[in-house]
């Protein structure tokens, strides 16, 4: 990303800072014994995903800390007849990328709940830059349309 200050164009990182809420739900089990709770499903899908988050290299992003100091959260959600909870399990991403389209597939994700820029202060995109991005983002909706459509199609 490049950044004007006064006459001078600078190559900067952008930093920011994410949060990503996964979700968990109790099953009920086959038997009395063996079930988890739903605080104890997110747990366990948020150690998975920062494992994966960790381990597997993203283009353009890099993690600068994972933040997992959040408790696990319970709502409370009715749809329709039935009161339904849920458990959430936040963690809060620091990245560093290159471009503002890097971070578009985490954007998407059910899970994203908040972004925050740390630096920099200002940011000025060129028309072709913001092509690119709105470009990106409209690959990325029909990309996880398409999964979408193919998960529920079955």
């Amino acid at each position: 990303m490049k950044i004007r200050i006064g006459n001078e164009l600078l190559t900067e990182h952008i930093r920011v800072r994410i949060r990503l809420d996964y979700r968990g739900e109790s099953r009920s089990g086959r038997f009395f014994f063996g079930s988890k709770s739903k605080e104890q499903i997110a747990e366990t899908m948020r150690e998975q995903q920062v494992a994966l988050l960790r381990n597997v290299p993203l283009q353009g992003i890099f993690i600068e800390d994972v933040d997992l100091s959040l408790e696990v959260y319970t709502v409370s959600q009715e749809d329709g007849r039935r009161n339904h909870e849920a458990a959430y399990a936040p963690i809060i991403l620091t990245l560093r990328i290159e471009n503002l389209d890097d971070l578009l597939p985490l954007l998407i994700k059910p899970e994203f709940r908040k972004i925050e820029f740390l630096s920099p202060e200002n940011i000025s995109l060129h028309r072709l830059d913001m092509e690119r991005l709105l470009f990106r983002l409209s690959q990325s909706f029909q990309q996880e349309t398409k999964l979408l459509e193919q998960k529920y199609s079955r």
